[in-house]
């Protein structure tokens, strides 16, 4: 029977800091198809060093190593990670499972790399299966134990069918019932026609091998074969060399482009956080070219969102400055609105959508020790919708509240910060103008309008602020809320006509305005140059720091997934497949971190339309320029620590701590 694998007068010498450590002095072995090899020896005898050699994960310094005769040690580097994802099964004592893939992910890997295409969820599935695994194929291996995981290492190892199984102390980490399964698995294998080559430093795990190598100092010292082992039925067949060749094919007809996207992506989300910070100088960038280049209309869209908070197509009824034999009086001295008032209003529906009389006045506010001065309103059902003021934590009133004059209230967020340090005031009991009010609802932040901060007010219902705390009979205002901006001009004039009527006010009596809130777009159509260069230079600046950063976090993601990139060239991945994931990653990352940029661009637009009166247009240009400059920063910032990922030998890779 010709050998299968065969080592001639092998050395290798390995340089650890300035000690030289001669791992194997002059090895010489034949291993025959069909054998159960277990390799013994104290630590630092070269059994390692051995199996690496064999394996194809290492390469000897001196001498040759055959495979059915040829000499593999010529093969290039891509050749032989084809033939390890051809022949060679690997099952390691860290068991190298991917923990941020499910188990049918881990164990159809070494397929990615075949150049077969295909997705292989059943091939997986099915050598779960055969280690007694097909009920948990929905689970990572951090859901499994030692030894579930070890299994799922071996139906990787078998997934390609491999002529041969490697496996370097498969029962190291593992307790002696799960060793006596492991290794009944791998005896189970052998008797099938694998060939099984493993490491072991037990007696106990070593007997189940037809023939045992016991190394020392780099050398052999004994090679034994138990009495009555015999070899197990040869696979039928040859093994070719040509096996790396099916793997020329383009990456995108292979399959192989799509599944290092849905890999990138998975190591992405595997750390939220730094992947965050490595594209927030992209972001950052690409949100700021957007919004450089957003000059134009989009002020306009901008200052129609932000009328939206107000309330949209509304109208301000509120009691004005009536002359008096020239002499003009205070706000409301004639004009004193009532609830009926609001019903006449409101049934105009025709032109009204809704109507909500208000009340306004001063609330000093008091939680325990503390106390605040704020703006109170005292408002109707529909204003909440009306002005966008219904609260996302909390609720609004009920009209029975409203009907019952409840000691309900709604409070800003200023107010909420400066009684309840910015804790849940929800349910909590204050006092306004020393009556007890229940806080049902916190209302939604506003900013600013001028001077005025809107977001320090307390909102109860209209007819306790009337009746119990503010002693009125009359409503500072009405809100109207019309039911198109065509229709504006025409409602203005029907509750004009309306109020005069019901009030017995002349034509010419001013005791009333309406102003159309519109109206304060105009104090928003003005831009700042000088802003709009600030932006262009903190663009041109962030995008260049945010390609450094992607490379600097790319490789950290190196380093850190050293042992990785080995298990992933151990399975057969060639420099270009790695190369290939990590430069995807990185594209994927600042592509990622331009689409965010994007949307935030556009955000900043808007902000930037509110507070500095901009005027911006988001064009299709700008985002495709974004986006491209995006893609070739990932490209260019991230060739660096792929070619250095690409560049990890497999033995060093899967050794490093």
């Amino acid at each position: 029977m010709s050998g299968l694998l065969e080592v001639i007068d092998v050395h290798r010498t390995y340089q650890i800091g300035d000690s030289t450590v001669q791992a194997l002095r002059g090895v010489s072995v034949t291993i025959e198809r069909g054998e159960f090899v277990a390799i013994m020896g104290p630590s630092g005898s070269g059994k390692s060093s051995l199996l690496q050699i064999l394996g194809l994960l290492d390469n000897p310094d001196s001498g040759e190593y055959r495979i059915l005769g040829q000499n593999v040690n010529t093969l290039s580097e891509d050749e032989q990670a084809g033939l390890r994802n051809n022949v060679a099964g690997f099952v390691f004592q860290q068991f190298h499972l991917l923990k941020r893939m499910n188990i049918v992910d881990n164990v159809r890997l070494p397929y990615i790399y075949s150049g077969i295409k295909g997705h292989f969820r059943k091939e997986a599935i099915a050598r779960l299966a055969q280690v007694g695994l097909e009920k948990r194929i929905d689970h990572t291996p951090n859901q499994l134990s030692g030894g579930e995981q070890q299994r799922v290492a071996i139906a990787r190892a078998l997934v390609r069918d491999p002529l041969i199984i490697f496996a370097d102390e498969p029962t190291g980490n593992l307790d002696s019932k799960n060793s006596a399964e492991i290794m009944k698995i791998l005896k189970g294998l052998n008797e099938e026609g694998k060939t099984v080559i493993m490491v072991t430093h037990e007696n106990e795990i070593a007997a189940y091998a037809g023939r045992v190598i016991t190394m020392r100092d780099g050398v052999i010292v004994s090679d034994e074969r138990r009495p009555g082992a015999a070899l197990s039925a040869a696979v039928s067949g040859d093994m070719s060399f040509d096996a790396h060749a099916a793997r020329n094919v383009a990456i995108w007809q292979d399959g192989r482009y799509s599944v290092f996207m849905a890999q990138a992506f998975q190591a992405i989300l595997a750390n939220k956080m730094r992947s965050f910070l490595s594209v927030l100088g992209i972001l950052v960038g690409v949100a700021s070219v957007i919004a450089m280049m957003a000059l134009g209309e989009g002020a306009k869209a901008s200052m129609e969102e932000q009328l939206k908070s107000m309330g949209s197509n509304m109208l301000s009824v509120r009691a004005g400055s009536a002359k008096i034999r020239g002499a003009a009086q205070g706000a409301g001295a004639v004009a004193r609105f009532t609830f009926p008032d609001v019903d006449e209003i409101a049934s105009r529906r025709d032109l009204v959508k809704n109507a909500a009389g208000v009340v306004n006045g001063a609330g000093r506010i008091v939680y325990g020790n503390k106390n605040w001065s704020t703006s109170l309103s005292g408002v109707g059902y529909d204003y909440g919708t009306m002005r966008a003021v219904t609260p996302t934590v909390g609720r609004w009133f009920t009209r029975e509240e409203i009907q019952q004059r409840e000691k309900v209230a709604i409070i800003g967020v200023t107010v909420v910060k400066q009684l309840f340090d910015n804790t849940n005031p929800i349910g909590k009991t204050i006092k306004i103008n020393r009556i007890n009010f229940t806080v049902i609802g916190i209302a939604p932040a506003k900013g600013f309008s001028g001077q005025q901060d809107e977001d320090d007010v307390a909102i109860i219902p209209v007819t306790t602020a009337m009746y119990r705390v503010l002693g009125r009979t009359y409503l500072s205002g009405i809100f109207v809320e019309v039911t198109s901006p065509g229709l504006i001009g025409q409602a203005k004039d029907i509750i004009s006509s309306q109020i005069r009527k019901r009030h017995r006010l002349k034509a010419d009596d001013d005791s009333f305005n309406i102003r159309d809130m519109t109206e304060i777009q105009q104090m928003l159509s003005s831009t700042t140059e000088t802003m709009s260069l600030l932006l262009g230079a903190i663009a041109a600046i962030s995008l260049v720091v945010g390609g450094i950063g992607i490379m600097n976090i790319m490789l950290v993601s190196v380093t850190e997934r050293t042992r990785e990139i080995g298990l992933r060239k151990a399975i057969g991945a060639c420099r270009n497949d790695i190369m290939l994931q990590f430069l995807v990653e990185s594209v994927s990352m600042t592509i990622s971190g331009g689409f965010i940029g994007i949307v935030l661009g556009v955000g900043i637009s808007l902000i930037l339309s509110f507070f500095a009166g901009w005027a911006v247009k988001t064009s299709i240009i700008s985002i495709v320029l974004a986006t491209v400059f995006s893609a070739m920063t990932g490209m260019f910032f991230g060739l660096w620590p792929a070619r250095k990922a690409a560049e990890l030998k497999p033995v060093e890779a899967l050794r490093y701590e």
